[in-house]
């Protein structure tokens, strides 16, 4: 028996395993949202520490130890935000992760309110990404019909203008024949009986 067996130098060093886009995508925003949670509990602690230092006037923050991470999402409501998760496109990853950065630095919320922040900032993308699914399709169908129908108008156009021909009685012609034109308000319409 070799050694070589043993450590398995021989074998080929084993290639990072190619995942799916979707399940990036959610590993990438569920891990914004613990990172998220840490930070709203850690600036929780802080308000609460300055809160007593004001309070009794004595800083003993220096005694305590907290734990790592005491609030954590209910398996349920984590099972429904990976859903929603795997509804944004890889593409909108980032800019989710912006916004949701954003609204957290606009409302500073407890820790309990950053998972209803996340899962709002995650319904405002699905829809905007469904509202431009939505207009890309409805350009398509526009280019398609455009395209067919405009061969036919320009068609049909072409057989109807006859611009030298016509029946309507304008000032102009009444200058060009040299007459006066009758005496009328230019912003009512002339009417004249039929013969």
């Amino acid at each position: 028996m070799s050694l070589a067996s043993w450590f398995r130098w021989n074998e080929p060093p084993n290639r990072i395993s190619q995942r799916n886009p979707t399940e990036m995508v959610v590993e990438t925003l569920m891990m914004e949202l613990n990172w998220q949670i840490k930070q709203a509990e850690k600036q929780q602690r802080e308000r609460e520490n300055e809160y007593r230092k004001i309070k009794t006037g004595v800083d003993y923050g220096w005694l305590v130890s907290y734990p790592k991470q005491s609030y954590d999402i209910s398996p349920g409501e984590r099972l429904q935000l990976e859903d929603m998760c795997t509804k944004i496109h890889p593409s909108y990853c980032g800019p989710v992760i912006l916004r949701f950065r954003q609204v957290i630095a606009e409302y500073e919320p407890e820790v309990q309110e950053v998972s209803r922040l996340f899962r709002s900032v995650l319904q405002e993308a699905a829809e905007k990404i469904k509202e431009e699914e939505e207009a890309k399709k409805l350009a398509r169908q526009w280019n398609t019909k455009n395209k067919t129908s405009l061969s036919l108008t320009t068609f049909k156009s072409r057989s109807r203008i006859s611009p030298f021909i016509s029946d309507i009685k304008t000032i102009s012609e009444d200058v060009e024949r040299g007459t006066q034109p009758t005496r009328r308000v230019w912003s009512m319409p002339e009417f004249r009986n039929a013969k």
